[in-house]
């Protein structure tokens, strides 16, 4: 198995920008509002305004709960901010409601991490049942260190990190991507961006994903930083 599936603190993209972008989101930096301004409009701008952004909405655990298959969510195209004020329209009425969350079915780690356990036997590896049921063993087949990865950022999501900020190296099925993890005072998000910028007008789609939770404070943050796009 290659450990180059994924890379944690990897430098990506804002480290071309900022001296440290580990600190730049700190509240007692003066410049916070700047660095979210020209962050934003580098990693979301152009995918938000051109159609090549989906809205990944993860929901399902709770109360400390982290079993992969329990973790549901829904996905949405954008293109625009009135597209994200519809999707957190939908999960509130459906909250106020009392029915369930939207949900696209499927699981965005278990049958990732069965598939990749079958090809591992496939290939003569034996991966045994405590494996497959415990995600920091996931690591030992391959493709197993992509989806720990991911299943960190989605815990982290869900139950929020120190960090302000945390940048990810990782090979998805797509290609490689950056992934970008923001815990902020204002909302919790990770965007998941093409690593390959050459050309930016015919870029692959990027990924904006947060918890159900997280809806109604990433709209504030947007119409706050990008409203102007609207």
């Amino acid at each position: 198995m290659s450990y180059q599936e994924a890379h944690e603190h990897a430098k990506c993209r804002l480290h071309a920008i900022f001296t440290d972008p580990y600190s730049a989101f700190d509240n007692d930096v003066l410049e916070r509002k700047l660095h979210l301004d020209i962050t934003l409009k580098t990693l979301l701008e152009l995918p938000l305004t051109n159609g090549r952004l989906r809205l990944q909405v993860i929901h399902g655990w709770e109360n400390g709960a982290f079993d992969p298959g329990a973790l549901q969510h829904s996905e949405h195209p954008v293109s625009g901010l009135d597209d994200i004020h519809e999707v957190t329209a939908r999960y509130k009425g459906a909250f106020e409601r009392s029915e369930p969350l939207p949900d696209d079915g499927g699981s965005l780690l278990s049958e990732a991490r069965d598939e990749a356990i079958a090809q591992a036997r496939r290939h003569g590896q034996a991966v045994d049942a405590e494996t497959r049921e415990n995600p920091a063993r996931w690591p030992a087949f391959e493709k197993g260190l992509t989806l720990y990865t991911l299943f960190k950022v989605y815990h982290r999501l869900t139950y929020g990190e120190d960090e302000s900020y945390r940048s990810i190296l990782c090979e998805m099925p797509e290609g490689q991507r950056e992934i970008h993890e923001f815990h902020l005072e204002e909302c919790e998000f990770a965007l998941c961006v093409p690593s390959d910028t050459a050309d930016a007008e015919t870029a692959e789609e990027s990924l904006l994903i947060l918890h159900e939770s997280q809806l109604e404070p990433m709209i504030a943050l947007l119409d706050k930083h990008l409203g102007a796009g609207r």
